[in-house]
């Protein structure tokens, strides 16, 4: 009896093979399930398939009409860069560079926005909970934002300055922790050259003011220095007349954008005057106007006989008194007392 127990209770023994009867309950009751859920199922299904159909196409759309509207951008750059006052005013690099960067960040944040929804719609279409997803996702956006502040601010900066047209390519400004020509616009560093012919990367959230230099006009200011007895009226003439002459020559009849004005004498000495001239000119050109104003200025007073305080100083007549200043102070060990 206990031998036949052991045997019964051998853990050895193999279990028996299922029957044909259990097989087809199995099936039967997998064939009643897909049955009564494969509607469901289907409309799932093709509420996801519609949801991705839409997004789609939404998304291609809307990039399409953003970089439509960039290249039209980029096509009216180009043609106001051939005439005369266009040629002056628009650098078809910036307005390239600016309208790129522009497009870049609407498309992202199309696609972000399309897909992002997309993604939610499908997970309430199986009926999951948002709410804890949501709460996660806002809490990892607060900390990733907490930690990458410094470059949520220099995305943001840099947004706002393209979309402001703060500067561009082959401005020149001051943004205060460094001064030169623009010759990159990022949305996270701007890249300027300075006058030693350094390249400063700037981070767009360092920037807490920005001096441009070449948007609207520059002024040329140029002070003639002479001696108190020159005639006003005829220095008033002849700097006139340089001014005209200037005006009419190529390429400074482009460049200047106004007559060159003698403003009047900027500060009266005993041994010097000086005469304030000034004149407006082409945004980021004042300072080549300025050398070809002195350039003719000095050739024509030194043509006039008007010579400029600083120059090399004139020689004595013959058989004029030796001034003061010229004799040497008598000396302690002269006297033999």
């Amino acid at each position: 009896m206990f031998l036949s127990v052991l045997s019964a209770a051998d853990p050895t023994d193999e279990p028996s093979a299922p029957s044909l009867q259990d097989a087809q309950e199995s099936a039967s009751n997998a064939a009643s399930w897909v049955e009564q859920n494969w509607s469901t199922w289907l409309s799932i299904g093709l509420r996801v398939l519609l949801i991705l159909v839409i997004a789609g196409v939404l998304r291609v759309v809307i990039r399409r009409a953003i970089t439509k509207l960039i290249d039209r951008m980029n096509r009216t750059a180009q043609a106001v860069d051939g005439t005369a006052l266009g040629g002056l005013l628009v650098n078809v690099e910036r307005r390239r560079q600016r309208s790129q960067a522009i497009g870049s960040v609407l498309r992202s944040v199309a696609s972000f926005l399309i897909m992002g929804t997309a993604g939610l719609m499908i997970l309430g279409t199986f009926e999951i909970n948002l709410a804890p997803l949501l709460a996660s996702a806002g809490v990892a956006g607060v900390a990733i934002g907490f930690g990458a502040r410094n470059l949520v601010t220099d995305f943001l900066s840099g947004v706002f300055m393209i979309l402001e047209d703060q500067y561009g390519v082959g401005d020149s400004i001051d943004v205060g922790v460094a001064t030169g020509e623009v010759i990159e616009v990022g949305l996270r560093v701007t890249k300027l050259r300075g006058d030693n012919g350094a390249i400063w990367y700037v981070r767009n959230g360092e920037v807490k003011r920005v001096g441009n230099l070449s948007q609207g006009w520059s002024t040329a200011h140029v002070d003639v220095t002479l001696r108190p007895e020159e005639d006003l009226d005829q220095v008033r003439s002849i700097l006139t007349e340089v001014g005209e002459a200037m005006a009419k020559d190529e390429p400074w009849n482009e460049t200047l954008w106004g007559p060159v004005e003698v403003l009047g004498l900027d500060s009266v000495l005993l041994d010097s005057m000086v005469v304030h001239v000034s004149a407006k000119t082409m945004p980021g050109k004042a300072i080549g106007v300025e050398r070809e104003l002195r350039w003719r200025v000095k050739r024509t007073f030194d043509a006039a006989g008007i010579r400029i305080v600083g120059g090399i100083p004139g020689q004595p007549d013959e058989g004029a008194a030796s001034s003061p200043v010229d004799v040497a102070p008598p000396s302690a060990h002269a006297s033999t007392a």
